[in-house]
């Protein structure tokens, strides 16, 4: 299997890897938390200036951490899609440029292609079919994975993702940025039982719900005049409470559709992907329903489950293996289906 260097920037984490046959030599991440934090979310503008300040002190050091030089680097991948155009381009122009300069092929890699892979590598000897539950802060997604490159959407968000959902209602309780983490701490000295609230089933025209897709909108909204309730009568805002029931709510409908997911379509095992993979309750609720139902549930560890570049290195060897390569006219792109990610290959 290909030894590759990535770069990702899709977002606000400059990072760089080095994979060898699904196994890490290194994984560099420069965050940008601290960065945003003050604006409680991510500024476009200011996360491109900081990759292009971090991207070659990253690269240098997932080099050299690796212990290797160029020689016995087989192909540069990087993501391309989807993401914070200007971000991707710092990234994309970097790997370009590399390319370039050592005569390497260019391997462009969708972003939730690399989270899936993040699998992989906590896990060298998995082989699919098997689904994916992906969740992050920008998306929500039960994925078939049927081989490197074939994946089939079963499910997803209809309106905001689950790490969305989670870093508004934790700036509605006053609990900061990034809000995932922030509300995974408070829910556990909160009762999970305190509030019920809506789980954010899909209506179908035709009757029922859809099994598998999921809203979070409407749990958002029901959480703010919650709290707006409790204000206009004088009463103190339990904003354990609340995040412990948010957060039980939001594990639970997941839960529920990624195991009737899995049961529907004949998948015994289930991986899971993205920032919202390292939410304790999701992992409590998830491994207790597949273990009721012989399923086995692979989550990454926690340093793989945020943005890396080490997931992204390993769908890119995945690639170069089969001889899937990308032309220097390789675009960065804001949205892309997952199922078009052949798309970024020649031939």
């Amino acid at each position: 299997m290909a030894t590759v260097l990535a770069i990702e920037t899709s977002c606000d984490e400059t990072a760089a890897a080095v994979v060898k046959k699904r196994h890490i030599l290194s994984n560099i991440v420069a965050s940008q938390i601290e960065i945003h934090r003050p604006y409680g979310g991510v500024v476009p503008e200011v996360a491109s200036r900081h990759h292009v300040e971090s991207i070659n002190d990253v690269v240098s050091k997932a080099l050299s951490q690796a212990n290797i030089d160029w020689l016995d680097i087989d192909g540069i991948a990087v993501t391309c899609a989807p993401g914070l155009v200007g971000a991707l381009l710092v990234g994309l122009t970097a790997a370009k440029t590399l390319v370039l300069l050592h005569h390497k092929p260019l391997i462009g890699i969708h972003h939730l292609e690399g989270h899936i892979h993040a699998s992989y590598l906590q896990n060298p000897d998995l082989v699919p079919p098997f689904l994916c539950l992906l969740v992050s802060g920008g998306h929500t997604s039960l994925i078939k994975v049927e081989d490197c490159g074939q994946y089939h959407t079963l499910g997803q968000t209809r309106d905001d993702a689950a790490g969305e959902a989670f870093d508004k209602v934790a700036r509605l309780l006053g609990l900061g940025y990034p809000g995932g983490p922030a509300i995974d701490h408070i829910a556990k000295s909160g009762n999970p039982k305190a509030f019920a609230l809506p789980e954010g089933k899909i209506s179908l025209p035709e009757g029922g719900f859809h099994p598998y897709d999921s809203s979070f909108s409407g749990l958002k909204t029901a959480v703010l005049r919650l709290v707006e309730s409790l204000q206009q009568e004088g009463e103190d805002v339990p904003v354990a409470n609340i995040a412990a029931s948010f957060q039980q709510t939001v594990a639970q409908g997941l839960t529920r559709r990624t195991i009737k997911c899995a049961l529907d379509h004949g998948l015994s095992t289930i991986t899971v992907g993205g920032g919202v993979a390292a939410n304790s309750a999701l992992r409590q609720h998830l491994l207790a329903a597949a273990e009721d139902k012989s399923l086995q549930v692979l989550f990454p560890p926690l340093s793989l489950c945020t943005d890396n570049a080490a997931m992204i290195a390993c769908a890119g060897a995945e690639h170069l293996d089969r001889g899937h390569t990308s032309p220097l006219t390789l675009a960065a792109l804001s949205r892309m289906p997952i199922s078009k990610v052949m798309e970024l290959y020649q031939g």
